[in-house]
């Protein structure tokens, strides 16, 4: 029977686990070469906040980033987002400079400050007429493009818009095999992604992924997690259809108010009209019109009907007298 993996590596504790643990060094060094193409590309790196049991023990659904060091001072994070939040761009561009901020004693030297890339792997999208899913943010010059410095960069992926095949990776970059690792490996056996994906950070990655399901307290805190994640989404949706119920009921209490009114006021506007066309025939000394057939006029009509006897009123001859104003 195929068994696959099963384990969703995009769910925070997977990819701490993954990527963040001890040991792991290799994986994670090959998953941020791939994403952000550095022209010195990274040979040996320090994680500065490793995988730790603690960072999971409630099933409250939080954003756990991994952060780096490698050998040149440069430092790297990397979160993952499942769900679109309200300033999540302004969050990921706060977050880089803080810890470009951070780096900073008092007393140092600015010149000491050393660059910081962030990576926001976002299970969305975020610019639907662009379909590039892949997008690097630097300081630049608007009118050259020319480059601020090695400072803080930004590495953002819509990981919905990626759409590689399978028949495909044989020839993708680096980074595309990398993203359809991270999105496709659970559909997966481990003996599949070995044979699959040579690559020995990949691997690496799949062993640790695998070993998941290997370990009981592992496998019990991914699926606490994935249930956290999926109550979150479906609070997200309930919140949102108990929203748009309230909208409508509201909309029409207000609908049903506003007709209500509407039709006071023309009921109003109807009753006066057709007490002054009484007045004004009994000053003509003529029924024109009954009070059936007034009763079956709308307000314009009425209104039509005021003008006309008011001008029969004022051009009857009276004799010298003024007629009544109405």
């Amino acid at each position: 029977m195929r068994m696959t993996i099963g384990i969703e590596v995009l769910i925070d504790f997977a990819f701490k686990k993954v990527f963040g643990s001890t040991g792991n060094e290799i994986a994670i060094i090959g998953l941020l070469n791939a994403l952000l193409h550095l022209r010195s590309p990274i040979a040996k790196i320090q994680i500065l906040n490793p995988y730790n049991d603690k960072d999971f023990q409630d099933d409250k659904l939080s954003i756990l980033d991994l952060r780096a060091e490698d050998e040149q001072g440069r430092i790297f994070t990397i979160e993952v987002q499942l769900s679109a939040k309200p300033g999540l761009i302004q969050r990921v561009v706060f977050y880089g400079c803080e810890v470009y901020a951070g780096q900073l004693m008092e007393g140092e030297d600015y010149s000491e400050l050393k660059p910081v890339y962030t990576i926001c792997l976002y299970r969305g999208i975020l610019w639907p007429g662009d379909a590039n899913y892949q997008h690097r943010f630097q300081l630049a010059d608007v009118e050259t493009g020319r480059i601020l410095g090695e400072t803080v960069a930004i590495h953002l992926v819509e990981l919905l818009k990626y759409n590689l095949k399978e028949a495909d990776l044989a020839t993708a970059t680096t980074s595309d095999r990398w993203l359809y690792w991270l999105l496709h490996s659970h559909e997966y056996t481990s003996e599949e992604l070995l044979n699959l994906f040579p690559e020995l950070a990949i691997q690496q990655a799949t062993k640790s992924l695998n070993n998941i399901n290997l370990i009981t307290k592992d496998k019990q805190m991914y699926d606490l997690r994935k249930k956290a994640e999926i109550d979150y989404h479906w609070g997200l949706k309930a919140a949102k259809k108990e929203g748009i119920e309230i909208g409508e009921a509201r909309g029409e209490a207000r609908g049903e108010a506003r007709g209500e009114a509407r039709g006071e006021a023309r009921g109003e506007a109807r009753g006066e009209a057709r007490g002054i066309i009484k007045t004004l025939q009994e000053i003509l000394g003529t029924t024109i019109y009954s009070d059936e057939e007034l009763h079956k006029k709308t307000v314009e009509e009425l209104t039509t009907i005021v003008t006309e006897l008011r001008t029969r009123t004022q051009n009857r001859p009276t004799g010298g007298e003024t007629p009544a104003s109405i």
